[in-house]
């Protein structure tokens, strides 16, 4: 077996990265005991089992490729039953391991697990529900994944809480606190008695991500509070819902204020600027993040990205208008594009123009270009060519999961034109042979 904090440490000290962790091949080895009683399933979204007398405590449970997994997993170590399980929030990577554990109660007549979790989990659900249909293409697009469906039924908790609640299961004393941060249902769980700190997505070896494009309005400056506050309990083990398990009190302060700091650093330097009256489009190409902050391997901007963490700091408190009066009330986006490629002499210099300014690595204004040149003759395969070149270029240059699935998803939509196929055969062949996260 894998030592799993043995690895974790040299990802910490640069000697290792998380690579081998994200191809999920660390499951092929079962539950990790990382201490006496803590156990760790290393699936895309982890999930941490505490055995005791009462039966199971499990944090988190992770998603519905591998609930069976998980379920062999751990009555490959141990009979109990599953006691409590707590959500730490409502996304689909967390919340779909419940179901094997529920159907072995019925069949054997234990009590079913309960399932514990904030208040505003049920109402998420019902969201998901009415927002099947969108959720699918928006997974598909940003993870590149054609034959993604959403889920149209969840395992909604027993037990739901406001601020704060206490369990006790055993002689394991469990401390639920409520945060926002990339959700408003998130839960965090402190183990005083044994300094575990469970944190959820506030943590996830990457560069926090309140700036998803694609999903619903997340909380910068909150999460960075709830880092803070983490920070000063003294944990001497970190559980975070993605990526490895840091050890060490100092390690685990540096990380947690680090982390809140990055995001401390957006939010306030995008409110001074809205303060003083700057646009959108001045905001987003003025507030940076801090170098020596990026370079630190846990904040390294592979999922989302500071740009977007700005944009949506924006969206929470000066809504959609981005300061420019033709964004008001705009025209179709078809129409201004074939004015312009009127102006430019047709779509055709638009789409050349593309690719002359993705070759002086204007990768942003290309951008426009080929988009604009599609825009303006939907079915013409010299913009569409233009455009699947760009946006491939976009693609291999993004450095965040978010970016490289949009431009993915352009230049599939563009090639699939040119080829005759469709945007799924495409997506399909792009990622074939990919590194991703095995079902």
């Amino acid at each position: 077996m894998t030592d799993l904090l043995d690895y974790a440490d040299k990802v910490w000290r640069g000697e290792a990265d998380t690579r081998v962790y994200h191809t999920g091949t660390l499951r092929k080895d079962g539950l990790h005991e990382l201490a006496e009683g803590v156990w760790m399933w290393p699936a895309f979204g982890n999930v941490f089992l505490f055995p005791t007398a009462d039966g199971l405590f499990c944090f988190d449970t992770g998603e519905r490729r591998t609930a069976q997994d998980l379920f062999d997993a751990t009555r490959a170590r141990t009979g109990a039953p599953l006691h409590t399980a707590v959500y730490s929030h409502g996304h689909i990577d967390h919340v779909f391991g419940v179901g094997p554990f529920d159907l072995e109660a019925q069949e054997r007549g234990w009590r079913r697990p309960s399932v514990l979790a904030h208040e505003n989990t049920p109402p998420r659900f019902d969201r998901y529900e009415r927002t099947r249909g969108y959720n699918t293409v928006i997974n598909q697009r940003q993870f590149q994944s054609p034959g993604f469906r959403w889920p149209d039924r969840y395992r909604h908790p027993d037990v739901t809480y406001r601020d704060t609640t206490t369990l006790r299961i055993g002689d394991l004393d469990v401390r639920l606190t409520h945060g926002r941060g990339e959700t408003d249902d998130a839960t965090i769980a402190w183990l005083p008695d044994r300094k575990i700190l469970c944190c959820g997505d506030f943590f996830i070896w990457s560069s926090p991500n309140p700036g998803n494009p694609q999903k619903v309005q997340r909380y910068a400056a909150e999460w960075a509070r709830a880092l803070r506050w983490m920070a000063g309990l003294g944990a001497e083990l970190l559980l975070p819902g993605h990526g490895v398990p840091i050890a060490g009190a100092d390690r685990i302060r540096t990380a947690l204020a680090d982390t809140a700091e990055f995001l401390e650093t957006l939010h306030d330097q995008t409110v001074d600027a809205m303060n003083a009256g700057a646009t959108l489009d001045e905001v987003v190409h003025g507030v940076t993040a801090p170098a020596e902050l990026l370079a630190k391997p846990y904040l390294t901007p592979s999922y989302d990205e500071p740009e977007f963490v700005v944009r949506n700091v924006w969206r929470l408190y000066g809504g959609w208008y981005d300061g420019n009066p033709a964004n008001l009330k705009p025209a179709r986006r078809a129409e201004l594009s074939r004015e312009l490629a009127d102006l430019s002499g047709g779509s055709d210099r638009l789409a050349a123009r593309a690719r002359e300014l993705l070759a002086a690595g204007e990768h942003r204004l290309a951008g426009h270009f080929a988009q604009l040149a599609v825009d303006a003759a939907p079915d013409d395969e010299t913009a569409h060519t233009a455009r699947a070149e760009v946006f491939t270029a976009l693609e291999k240059a993004a450095t965040s999961t978010m970016a490289k699935g949009v431009y993915a998803w352009a230049a599939a939509e563009s090639q699939a034109v040119l080829d005759g196929t469709d945007r799924a055969e495409q997506l399909r062949a792009r990622t074939a042979g990919r590194t991703r996260w095995a079902f």
